[in-house]
C-alpha cells in the first residue's frame, strides 16, 4: 500500500513539474500582455517535432536537441507577436484570441498534412527504457530528467524576473505599461521578448518530452488545456504560482486516476480549479 501511494505521489509530482514549465510561458504572456495564446499547445507540438526530426535525421538525442527546439520556438514566438499579436492588439478584446486560434489551426493542420496523423516515437535515445527505484516506486528516468530540468528552467526564469533589470522591466510593464513607457522602458521590446520566452519555455519542454512521449499533431491539445488551468490557478504572471498550481494539478490527476478511476481524473482536476477560482479569482499568487 505504501509503495503504491509513493508511486502515485511521485508520478503526480513529476507530471506537475512538466505542466509547470509548459504553463510558465503562457503565464508570462497572459500576465504581462493580458493576451491568451490559443496556439500554446501547438507550440509544444512544434517543439516536439523539431526535436524528433533532429533525432531522426541527425541522430541527436533529445538531451541535446531541446536547445534547437527552444531556439526555434523563441523565434516562432517572436514572429507570432510581430506579425499577428501586434496587429490585433487594440482592435477588440477577442482579436488576439481569435488570431492565435487561427494560428493553432494552421500549425496543427500543416503538421497533419506534412507528417500525417501517425504517432512517431524516437527510438534509441540515451535514457530509453531506464528506470529508477525509489522506496518501491519505479520512476521513468526520461520523465524524471524532464521534470528536474523543468525545475531548473523555472528557477532560472524566476531569478531573471526577480533579480535582473530585464525582469524588473517585465514586471513594471505588466503592472502599468504606460507608466513603464514614461520611465524609459521600451514596452514594445518587452512584449516581443515575453512572447519569445513563452515560446522557448514550451519549446524546451517539447524537446525533452520527445525522449518518452510519442509525437503527433494533436499532442499539444491536452497540455494546452491543462496549462490554461494552471495559469488561472497560479495567478497570471506568477512563476511560483504556476509551479504550485501545476504540482497540485499533477497530484489531483494522479491520485484521482489511481484511487477512483482513470476516466474521472480530469473531472477532479477541473473541480479543484472551479473551487479555487470561486474562493480566489486572481489565483494563488497573482501579481
Amino acid at each position: 500500500m505504501m509503495s503504491s501511494f509513493l508511486q502515485v505521489l511521485l508520478d503526480g509530482i513529476l507530471n506537475g513539474l512538466v505542466y509547470a514549465l509548459v504553463a510558465a510561458g503562457l503565464s508570462m504572456i497572459w500576465g504581462v500582455m493580458d493576451v491568451i495564446n490559443f496556439a500554446h499547445g501547438e507550440f509544444l507540438m512544434v517543439g516536439m517535432y523539431v526535436s524528433y526530426w533532429i533525432g531522426f535525421f541527425l541522430n541527436v538525442d533529445p538531451l541535446y536537441s531541446w536547445i534547437a527546439a527552444g531556439i526555434f520556438l523563441f523565434i516562432l514566438g517572436a514572429v507570432t507577436y510581430k506579425l499577428i499579436i501586434k496587429n490585433s492588439l487594440g482592435k477588440s478584446a477577442m482579436a488576439p484570441l481569435l488570431a492565435t486560434f487561427g494560428l493553432s489551426m494552421v500549425l496543427k493542420n500543416f503538421c497533419m498534412n506534412r507528417f500525417t496523423p501517425n504517432f512517431r516515437i524516437l527510438q534509441g535515445t540515451i535514457l530509453e527504457g531506464k528506470t529508477l527505484s525509489v522506496g518501491g516506486a519505479i520512476l521513468s528516468v526520461p520523465q524524471l530528467a524532464t521534470a528536474l530540468f523543468a525545475l531548473v528552467v523555472l528557477g532560472v526564469l524566476y531569478w531573471m524576473l526577480k533579480k535582473t533589470r530585464l525582469g524588473w522591466a517585465i514586471q513594471a510593464t505588466a503592472m502599468d505599461s504606460e507608466a513603464a513607457e514614461l520611465m524609459g522602458i521600451k514596452t514594445e521590446n518587452i512584449y516581443l521578448l515575453v512572447f519569445g520566452i513563452g515560446g522557448a519555455c514550451v519549446g524546451i519542454t517539447g524537446g525533452l518530452m520527445t525522449s518518452y512521449l510519442a509525437v503527433y499533431p494533436e499532442v499539444g491539445s491536452l497540455f494546452s488545456l491543462i496549462a490554461f488551468v494552471v495559469v488561472a490557478l497560479g495567478g497570471f504572471g506568477s512563476i511560483p504560482g504556476a509551479l504550485l498550481a501545476a504540482i497540485l494539478i499533477g497530484l489531483v490527476e494522479s491520485f484521482s486516476g489511481f484511487y477512483i478511476a482513470a476516466v474521472v481524473k480530469y473531472v477532479a482536476v477541473f473541480a479543484v480549479y472551479i473551487a479555487v477560482i470561486l474562493v480566489r479569482p486572481k489565483g494563488l499568487f497573482g501579481w
